[in-house]
């Protein structure tokens, strides 16, 4: 069982400055919690029980955040505050662990997932980039959970994809499905794949949208791997490897994703999310329906 997942944190979050300014774009909040927490649910929902932070010096909050504040609980439970108490005790589940690794320097996504590698060891382990949130509501089990079951099945590395608008293509890495194109739900294996291709070249709408579940062996790929695109060691790159020697799958999400590393996708994602909150959803619909009335 795979119970593993790196997520690479390092990054400066140049796409939401200035809000990533003095504090990592990974704690940006989505209504009351930060970015990174609703990733590290999904990873917790599909059965990992190891997050491995890929992290910089900068980015202590995001330590802290899944870290016990003793003096700040003490205060709380002082004050009677107990349901306050009771949610920053329960940021990760007692059987859930947090693993600190550093990236000493930004070589890239691929030499990212290098660094988590002496805690990981050669099992088999998920990547999340916590750019991407992935919205499961009402899925018997998460598209996570799903990539797994998957991994499990076929033993084959395991990529996240999801239709995207054909004149957007040249924005992402577009997977080659061997035949055909998975339903959601559905995993089937790759001819190849190429990063970023004009409209008229490119095999498919299948976006690679930030979810991996590969095997041990990514590793030696990626420290074979020689830096490629901008001068960076290139996750794709090893993937690509991968795929040559024991076969890569594409695994169609069912659930809906919000690109956080963008405004428009983070503003999306906080009406989402929002809308069904059980302590804000009512008030915040209210708001909605105001605003609206106003247009």
């Amino acid at each position: 069982m795979i119970r593993k997942a790196v997520l690479p944190v390092a990054g400066f979050g140049t796409r939401c400055l200035p809000a990533s300014k003095a504090i990592p774009k990974e704690m940006i909040t989505i209504v009351d919690k930060p970015v990174i927490q609703y990733v590290v649910e999904e990873a917790v929902a599909a059965g990992i029980t190891e997050i491995v932070l890929v992290t910089h010096s900068s980015k202590g909050a995001i330590e802290n955040h899944f870290d016990k504040h003793f003096e700040l609980e003490t205060t709380l439970e002082a004050k009677g505050k107990h349901e306050l108490l009771e949610e920053l005790r329960n940021i990760v589940p007692d059987t859930v662990k947090i693993i600190s690794v550093r990236q000493p320097e930004p070589l890239g996504l691929g030499h990212a997932v290098l660094c988590a590698r002496p805690v990981v060891g050669e099992a088999p382990f998920a990547v999340l980039l916590p750019d991407v949130l992935v919205d499961g509501e009402g899925l018997p089990r998460n598209d996570l959970a799903g990539m797994v079951a998957a991994f499990e099945a076929s033993g084959q590395a395991q990529l996240m994809v999801e239709e995207v608008p054909w004149e957007r293509v040249e924005k992402y890495g577009i997977v080659e499905p061997e035949a055909g194109v998975p339903a959601p739900g559905e995993s089937l294996p790759l001819a190849g794949m190429v990063e970023k291709p004009p409209r008229d070249r490119a095999p498919s709408n299948l976006a690679v949208i930030g979810r991996y579940v590969l095997p041990g062996e990514i590793f030696p790929l990626l420290a074979e791997t020689p830096p490629g695109a901008g001068g960076e060691i290139q996750l794709t790159d090893a993937i690509e490897a991968l795929r040559a020697r024991s076969g890569v799958a594409a695994y169609r999400m069912q659930g809906v994703t919000y690109d956080c590393g963008h405004q428009l996708g983070y503003l999306e994602a906080i009406l989402a999310f929002a809308r069904r909150h059980p302590k804000y959803g009512a008030g915040f619909r209210e708001l909605l329906d105001r605003y609206a009335g106003e247009a």
